[in-house]
Parts: structure tokens; C-alpha cells; sequence
């Protein structure tokens, strides 16, 4: 029996009761309603529930004495073993070894499905992350908006959502000029120019672009710049997608920034439609020669220029334009990964949200995540004054990083120890995991060999109290999956590996799936059989929410 079955056994309870107090108050009533926490203190049975407590003044009724009734009716339903009271009327729910035991079977037979819910359904989401400038390569701080964005998405998806990553690629800004600049100079043999690009990479991207047009230097200085900018573009794109694959990220859509200042077929581009459309919401006004919208009225702390007096569009406007490309798109809420030195970017999304007609609070979701440092890390010898994306996967690995970076919330500042990354020991966290499930996989091969498989399923054989507080984890991983992805936030994930992990080995120490010598295979060791690829499919499919590999072996 399932968190979802009892919550639906105990709703069943419930509302003849409340009806029979008072008419009407258990309409209404579902069984999400109905909270079941796993007690901190095993004693207290397998799972609790606060419901009469909540439901007492409802029903017109003291609360001990209303729990007391729902724990009498429902220690008639088939599963549960015992339902006790406990201090002002909280229901402590004790299952038969069986129906805990079923849950094996069940994980086991979803496969990779089991831990996907709906409890995103109907949610189209738009997740922009990284967003780096196609002028140089990934750095650190990409890398962990990296791992959170993805990890954020398959939440999502996972949990019911439509939803995609997508990568706002800013190659129409005065940096694409600068770093044009940069690569002729260094075709040129020159100095870098005053706001130009440094390093390495520059200078090897010269010589790609000089090996794809070998008469570069001859054309006009006006077409030098346009020939190294397109190709160079190209090639640093390329590097940055490749960057990405090899850390387990794919992006969905990649978004140029140009096609927002391209004109369409009537002559305006996306930016100048955004102002039209701005400006038909009553939002947008004239003063000083400059177009203005009253994002003030959203939040913001001031009113922001949309075009200048020359006529120039501001930044602004190209956020703008890009936020109602989105909903053109059909994505209904749209959520932004930020780095910490881009708060000053909430209020005047979440204002373009407002003006636009949409709900601030609703329809857009800003994630500022703080900055990373991994000591020992060294500066890259190409960009020469970051800490590249590829360096720290080439060191620490992608599994390591991943892991690390997803296993803390976005908002907390990390300092990263590498030794410990790189220590194939429990302290370390990704090892720990990992392992486990490694584990599984041996005993399953060693149960192969000996004639244990899963050929017979008797879940009322799993008494042992090390088999039902694993039971009691694995019920909990789509509950864990869907309140992660409801706040966003993937380190409640591998916090709860980490437990899952503890709770599978204490439980190898305990329960032998193989019989000792020339003892007889019996029902408990093909259920044990069960229960453990029960837990390397949850911990498998845990892994891949964060972009972590599950190996087999290790």
C-alpha cells in the first residue's frame, strides 16, 4: 500500500464520519488533502497523519476523540495492521508486512517510471539557463546553472510538466563587435584591442577562421570584421555545445538574440512588436523623446526607457520582446536562472511580466543562485582569467560535479572540496550513492548464480526491521520527486539518495538475499531478490534526475 492508497483509504474513513457530525464538511475533500508524514521515530508506525487535528473544528469535534473514531474504522482496512492515537490526535499508522512489502513489486515493475507523478500536468514551462555570451568558453559559474537548470527540467517532466531548456544566445549585442575585433587582432599578430577579448582561445579561433578563409587580411577592414565575427560565432558556439554534452545537458531550443531584431514579412521586428503590444496594454508612455514603460507600476523601482531619443532600443526591449516570444511559444510560465550579480533583473522581469497582462507572481519565477569556488582550482591557461566548464570535467569528472553542484540549493554560496570529489570513499557523497547502487547490480548477479531470482513474491515475508524502514524510503521517492519539482529545487533529491543509500546498506549488513551455504533457497530470499532491484531502480532513477550516471560495476 502506497502513500496515494492510504491517503485514499483514509479519505474513505473520514468523510462518513464528518458527514455524520456535520452535513457538508467533507466536501470537497481530496486525498492530497489528507497529509501523511513518515514518523522521525519508527516506533510511531510507518506513517501519520494530522487530519482529524485539521478537520476537528470543520466537523464540530474534539480532536483526540475524532482520531480516535477514524483510527477505529480505519484498522478495519486490509493492509493496515494497527492505527494508534497519540498526543492531541495525531494517527499513527502501523501496514502488514505484506502490503509494506508490496511496494517492491511495484517499483520493480514501473522501472524507470516509477517516482513520475502529475502534479505538474497542465504546466508548459519555459527554462532558460547558462545563457552565456558566445564570445568565449563555459566557465564555473555556467557550470552550475548548468547542472541545476537540467536537473530542474527532467523534475518537471518527470512530475507531468511540458517543459523545455532553452539557451538565449546574446550574439546581437556591442560584445559580438568587440569580439570580432579581438580575433582579427590576433590574426593580425596585434595586441588585443582596448575592451576586447583576451587569451589563448582567441588566438586559436584566429587561426581557424584564417584556415577557413586564408584571404581574410586582404578584404576591407569593414568585411575582416564581419568574416571573423560569423565564423569565430560559429565555432565558439559549437565549442560551448560541446561543453554541454559532455556535462549531461541538452538543450531543447537555442535562441539568437538576432532573431528578435530580424524584421518580419510587415517590416517590424519581434522588438518593435513587443512595444506595440506593451503599449496597447496601457502600459507604455512618451517622455523626453523616449518611448518609456511604467514597470513601476509591477515592482520595479523605477520606470524603464524601452527606446531611447535616438530612436536606439534599450536591453529592455529585448528582454521584453524575448519574454512575449515565449508565450507566443505557448509556454504559460517561464522561470530564469540568474547569477548572483543579476538581481537588479527581478523586478524588471517580473514588471514585463505585469505589463504584459500576465501574473508577476504566477507566471514567472526568477532563480538567483550564488557563485561557486572549488579550491585548488586553477585559472584556464586558454581564457587566462576563468575557471573553464571543460578543466573542472576534466579533473573532477561529470559525475562528481553534477552530483556536487545539485546536491545544495541554488541560493546558498559553495566552496567545493576536489579531494574529496575525487575519493572513491563513502565520505563521499556521489561515491556513497553510486556504490549503492552498484551494490544492487552485484547482488543481483551473485543471486543469478546461486538460483535466487524473482520467481517467487512473498512480501509478507519482510519483517526485518532494516526491510521496513527501506520500504518505507522507496514509498517516499515520488512524494520527494514532485514536492522537488514544485519548489525547484533538485538537492531534495540527493539528500534523500543519500538516506536511500544508508538505509540499502544497513539492510545488506542485516538480510541475506543468498542463503548461507547448502541452505535451502525459501519465498524470503527471492522477495529480498524483489527488494533490492526495487532499490537499484530508485536510486537509478534518482540519479537521472540529477544527470548522474548509475554505474554497474564499481
Amino acid at each position: 500500500m502506497d502513500p496515494e492508497a492510504l491517503s485514499a483509504a483514509l479519505l474513505d474513513v473520514i468523510r462518513p464520519l464528518a458527514e455524520a457530525r456535520r452535513a457538508g464538511s467533507a466536501e470537497g475533500l481530496i486525498p492530497a488533502d489528507l497529509l501523511l508524514e513518515r514518523p522521525k521515530n519508527r516506533d510511531h508506525g510507518d506513517w501519520a497523519s494530522n487530519a482529524a487535528l485539521k478537520l476537528a473544528k470543520k466537523v464540530g469535534a474534539n480532536p483526540r476523540e475524532f482520531a480516535a473514531e477514524i483510527a477505529e474504522k480505519l484498522g478495519e482496512v486490509a493492509g493496515v495492521a494497527s492505527v494508534e492515537v497519540a498526543g492531541p490526535g495525531f494517527i499513527n499508522v502501523r501496514l502488514d508486512a505484506a502490503a509494506a512489502g508490496s511496494l517492491a513489486k511495484t517499483i520493480v515493475d514501473a522501472g524507470a517510471a516509477f517516482g513520475t507523478n502529475e502534479s505538474q500536468r497542465g504546466n508548459t514551462v519555459n527554462v532558460e539557463f547558462v545563457s552565456a555570451n558566445p564570445t568565449g568558453p563555459l566557465h564555473i559559474a555556467h557550470t552550475r546553472w548548468a547542472a541545476l537548470g537540467d536537473s530542474i527540467v527532467r523534475l518537471l517532466l518527470a512530475s507531468g510538466a511540458t517543459a523545455v531548456r532553452e539557451y538565449y544566445i546574446n550574439d546581437a549585442g556591442a560584445q559580438m563587435g568587440r569580439f570580432a575585433a579581438s580575433i582579427v587582432a590576433a590574426a593580425k599578430g596585434e595586441p588585443t584591442p582596448e575592451g576586447g577579448y583576451p587569451g589563448e582561445y582567441i588566438t586559436t579561433l584566429a587561426g581557424r577562421v584564417l584556415e577557413a578563409r586564408p584571404d581574410l587580411l586582404e578584404l576591407p577592414d569593414d568585411e575582416q570584421l564581419v568574416v571573423a565575427e560569423d565564423l569565430a560565432y560559429e565555432y565558439q558556439l559549437a565549442e560551448i555545445k560541446n561543453s554541454l554534452d559532455r556535462f549531461n545537458v541538452p538543450f531543447d531550443v537555442w535562441f539568437s538574440e538576432r532573431t528578435l531584431h530580424a524584421p518580419g514579412e510587415n517590416g517590424m521586428s519581434l522588438i518593435d512588436q513587443a512595444v506595440e503590444r506593451l503599449r496597447e496594454q496601457g502600459h507604455v508612455f512618451d517622455a523626453d523623446g523616449a518611448v518609456w514603460v511604467r514597470t513601476s507600476d509591477f515592482g520595479d523601482d523605477k520606470d524603464r526607457v524601452i527606446r531611447r531619443s535616438n530612436g536606439e532600443y534599450t536591453y529592455f526591449a529585448a528582454d521584453a520582446a524575448y519574454y512575449l516570444n515565449k508565450g507566443d511559444r505557448g509556454f504559460q510560465n517561464k522561470i530564469y536562472l540568474l547569477g548572483a550579480d543579476h538581481h537588479g533583473y527581478v523586478h524588471r522581469l517580473k514588471a514585463i511580466a505585469g505589463a504584459a497582462g500576465e501574473d508577476p507572481e504566477k507566471n514567472i519565477q526568477v532563480l538567483i543562485g550564488q557563485m561557486v569556488s572549488i579550491n585548488g582550482a586553477r585559472l584556464s591557461k586558454r581564457a587566462g582569467n576563468i575557471i573553464e566548464m571543460d578543466d573542472l570535467l576534466n579533473w573532477l569528472g561529470t559525475d562528481a560535479l553534477r552530483y556536487s553542484l545539485g546536491r545544495y540549493p541554488a541560493d546558498s554560496p559553495l566552496d567545493l572540496d576536489p579531494d574529496l570529489l575525487r575519493k572513491r570513499t563513502n565520505d563521499n557523497p556521489v561515491f556513497y550513492v553510486q556504490y549503492a547502487h552498484a551494490r544492487t547490480h552485484n547482488v543481483a548477479r551473485n543471486a543469478d548464480d546461486a538460483g535466487v531470482d524473482r520467481g517467487v513474491f512473498a512480501p509478507e515475508t519482510l519483517t526485518h526491521e532494516t526491510e521496513a524502514a527501506l520500504l518505507g524510503a522507496l514509498q517516499e521517492f515520488p512524494r520527494i520527486v514532485a514536492f522537488a519539482a514544485q519548489m525547484r529545487e533538485p538537492h531534495r533529491v540527493a539528500r534523500y539518495l543519500e538516506e536511500l543509500a544508508g538505509l540499502f546498506h544497513r539492510w545488506y549488513d542485516n538480510c541475506r538475499v543468498i542463503p548461507l551455504g547448502d541452505a535451502p533457497i525459501e519465498p524470503v530470499h527471492h522477495t529480498r531478490r524483489w527488494l533490492n532491484d526495487a532499490t537499484g531502480q530508485v536510486l537509478r532513477n534518482g540519479l537521472d534526475l540529477l544527470g548522474v550516471s548509475a554505474p554497474e560495476r564499481m
